[in-house]
């Protein structure tokens, strides 16, 4: 090849509308093969046919990077004056945009085998699955692919308890994934965090849950008590798995999505909550579900889920460093 000078332009600013997009500009990696040195690999799972209303999570794995663009950063990181902390430093973690699973249309039985596969081989990899959905039955595949794994305890944010058993016979809804991953013999127990209002459980399906042990912490619990009562009962330092639907938020900042309900954390309770998971445990794997662009007219939906999605991963591999040092 001749030596000849770049054309591109030098020292770009590269604004969050310009260039290719990935999650939070980072490297992409399509090749599940090729992964290896990645401690984290944001796959998307863009399904929404489990879905028992307003349809268009298909969408949200490709509005959240697009919105996470705007939350790019190099390999310096990203400085918290709030924390005095640099997150996401290359030091610290490596990330890389593994693309998404295949979807095949009118099956989703099939589509979900396929994001468990997906799922299965970004281990394989050793990397941290981060997994952006999708509506919230991507889950159960999601959980399936750690069959291999070691235990993990499942903590779930969500204003529904997600523990419906079928519906007209069909068990792999998007209210059922907890449910289903009660059945797998690698999760240890699930916790929910945040459920509310009348339609977060029918009876049956609650004392479904209680019987399995699954703890709930209602919104209003979670605030009287302290997200770090709510979490106690989890050992220090335990593999926990945590499973994010944007519908845990106020529909104030979280408007897009197909099932709203009133009430729900504010941004930097979750926040907050998540800090907490990784200063505290072992986190093995995230699902952040339920985002849907149809009903974000303005994005806001969007960015947060991108937001949340640093600040929580920044945590996690901030801590593994503390951890080693």
């Amino acid at each position: 090849m001749l030596n000849r000078p770049s054309r591109n332009t030098p020292n770009r600013m590269d604004l969050p509308f310009v260039g290719l997009t990935t999650f939070a500009r980072q490297p992409s990696c399509p090749d599940w093969n090729a992964l290896d040195g990645a401690d984290v690999a944001v796959l998307g799972v863009p399904i929404d046919t489990a879905s028992s209303y307003r349809v268009g999570t298909r969408f949200g794995p490709r509005a959240i990077r697009e919105a996470s663009m705007f939350h790019g950063f190099g390999p310096e990181g990203v400085f918290d004056f709030e924390d005095e902390v640099t997150y996401l430093t290359a030091d610290e973690v490596s990330i890389v945009d593994a693309g998404d699973s295949d979807v095949i249309y009118a099956d989703t039985k099939r589509s979900l085998a396929n994001a468990e596969q997906a799922v299965r081989a970004l281990l394989d990899a050793r990397a941290m699955p981060y997994i952006l959905g999708g509506d919230h039955a991507i889950t159960m595949a999601t959980v399936a692919a750690y069959s291999n794994e070691k235990p993990f305890h499942i903590v779930h944010l969500d204003a529904h308890f997600d523990f419906i058993d079928e519906r007209n016979g069909i068990t792999w809804g998007h209210g059922s994934p907890m449910r289903r991953a009660s059945e797998m013999s690698h999760v240890k127990g699930i916790t929910t965090l945040g459920a509310r209002n009348m339609a977060a459980v029918s009876r049956r399906d609650w004392e479904a849950a209680r019987a399995y042990g699954t703890i709930v912490s209602p919104l209003r619990k979670v605030r009287d008590e302290g997200a770090e009562a709510s979490l106690r009962h989890i050992g220090e330092m335990e593999r926990v798995y945590v499973s994010i639907d944007i519908d845990a938020f106020d529909p104030s900042i979280a408007p897009g999505t197909a099932t709203i309900s009133h009430g729900g954390f504010s941004y930097y309770e979750a926040r907050d909550i998540l800090k907490l998971i990784a200063r505290r445990f072992d986190v093995v794997g995230v699902d952040f579900v339920e985002v849907s662009p149809p009903y974000d007219p303005a994005g806001i939906t969007s960015l947060l889920a991108a937001r949340i999605s640093l600040d929580f991963i920044g945590a996690i591999f901030h801590q593994r460093a503390r951890r080693r040092a």
